[in-house]
């Protein structure tokens, strides 16, 4: 249904509208490309832009952001999940104002009483968990690999084809025609992935059983959804069977709720009632400072110190002298207890129930072979219908000119989607209008597609 000279038509005009109303960030785009900035941008994600340079920030405040031009978006991307608890919330900016300021320093290689109150709050929410601290989920997934090597002996992990854990070099690993293969586009592998890893596909128990069967495999890390390749949630019974064939084979099932934290407070080990024998979480947790977490059961916990060869407090170490500091776990109690409660989900859930049902209406009024999925708080659109049931089929469904009108589209119209997927997801402060206007430029967008402006 969408006329393709059409759309290349539209993306030029929407490039030349981005262009003209944002002069500010493109003269600072220019300037940091002039200096000594890798790829014109502090962090290397931040330069996939549909309009060919990025928007600089000004500031932000529950979901809304401004640009160095002045415009205030209305934010679902909020900072790719690291900012579901919204743009500085006060409860967390108090925390870290009394810890940083009031207080008096951040990193003193000294634990504060805080930690125990997280961990504590962290177990409420997932399980009974023993848990430690990182800055990033990358890191937290290091380390839980890493132990999962030494608990069990094995040398490889199990991921999904397709997944997303970081940069993570273990997980960079796809399925193929030619069997397993390293990610494409990797940088600067240590080795040949498929010396470290195994892969299956999402939704696929007999090939998980298959590799499963070599008996070199330490622990699945996975998502119990699927969800930076777009959300691919998992079929009935599927879950349950990965826990069954994990444990059929002695191999650790690690789950990682950095983004199905969506599903509720305690992402999806606590919604779908899992049983993993480590979690790792980070990105939201703290409300926008790097934070991260890692929690072992008590059967790891005893894997573990049954090997008196294991120097775990030095060189075993993972994430560095600023891993768990004080700043950090002040910020994590505070987003924790007081911002991203139970309360708070209730209503980010509700408020995207009402969009995922508006995206169904305006596939339908359309006739888009388009799907939805919704995860919680978290939803996102595909271009194929039906919906994708793994990794490799939602990569397939790509469609990189359409998925940059859109993002535009919606950009130029002061609503901010993540430059790398069509997800929305929804904050405690974000609104019932917030999600109607995100609906209403959508179904703008999409009208104009067939010619119907």
């Amino acid at each position: 249904m969408i006329d393709r000279d059409q759309l290349s038509k539209l993306l030029d005009d929407e490039r030349a509208t981005f262009a003209a109303r944002n002069p500010r960030s493109r003269a600072a785009a220019d300037a940091a490309r002039a200096a000594d900035l890798f790829g014109g941008v502090p962090m290397t994600w931040m330069a996939k832009t549909a309009g060919g340079f990025p928007l600089f920030f000004d500031a932000a405040s529950g979901n809304r952001v401004v640009d160095l031009d002045g415009h205030e978006l209305v934010d679902f991307c909020l900072g790719d999940t690291a900012a579901m608890a919204g743009h500085s919330p006060p409860a967390t900016v108090a925390a870290v104002a009394a810890r940083f300021a009031a207080a008096g320093g951040a990193t003193t290689m000294m634990p504060t009483e805080d930690a125990a109150i997280v961990a504590a709050e962290l177990s409420r929410r997932f399980g009974q968990f023993q848990w430690s601290f990182s800055l990033t989920a990358t890191d937290a997934n290091r380390w839980a690999i890493r132990l999962g090597r030494a608990a069990t002996g094995r040398p490889k992990i199990l991921v999904h084809s397709w997944c997303y854990h970081g940069s993570v070099d273990e997980t960079l690993i796809v399925t193929s025609a030619r069997g397993s293969a390293s990610r494409p586009g990797n940088v600067g592998a240590p080795c040949d992935v498929t010396l470290t890893s195994r892969v299956a596909e999402f939704n696929d128990l007999d090939g998980l059983d298959r590799e499963l069967r070599h008996g070199d495999v330490a622990a699945v890390l996975m998502e119990p959804a699927l969800t930076n390749v777009g959300i691919v949630l998992p079929e009935p019974g599927y879950l349950e069977g990965v826990r069954e064939l994990t444990r059929e084979s002695g191999v650790l099932l690690i789950n990682d709720e950095t983004h199905t934290l969506s599903a509720g407070p305690g992402g999806c080990t606590r919604a779908w009632s899992l049983d993993p024998d480590i979690v790792t979480v980070g990105k939201a947790i703290a409300g926008g400072i790097p934070a991260a977490a890692y929690g072992l059961s008590a059967a790891v916990v005893e894997q573990l110190a049954a090997r008196r060869d294991l120097d775990l407090v030095d060189t075993g170490g993972v994430g560095g002298t600023l891993a768990g500091n004080a700043l950090s776990i002040a910020a994590a109690r505070a987003t924790l207890c007081e911002v991203l409660t139970a309360a708070a989900f209730d209503t980010m859930i509700a408020r995207c129930e009402r969009y995922t049902a508006g995206v169904e209406r305006i596939i339908e009024i359309h006739g888009l072979d388009w799907s939805v999925a919704r995860l919680g708080a978290r939803a996102e659109y595909r271009f194929v219908k039906p919906a994708p049931r793994n990794g490799t089929e939602s990569q397939e469904a790509t469609d990189v000119e359409l998925e940059d009108y859109l993002h535009l589209y919606l950009l130029n119209r002061d609503v901010l989607l993540t430059p790398f997927h069509n997800m929305a997801l929804m904050c405690p402060t974000t609104t019932d209008a917030d999600v109607d206007l995100h609906l209403d430029v959508l179904d703008a967008a999409v009208t104009s597609l067939a010619g119907r402006r």
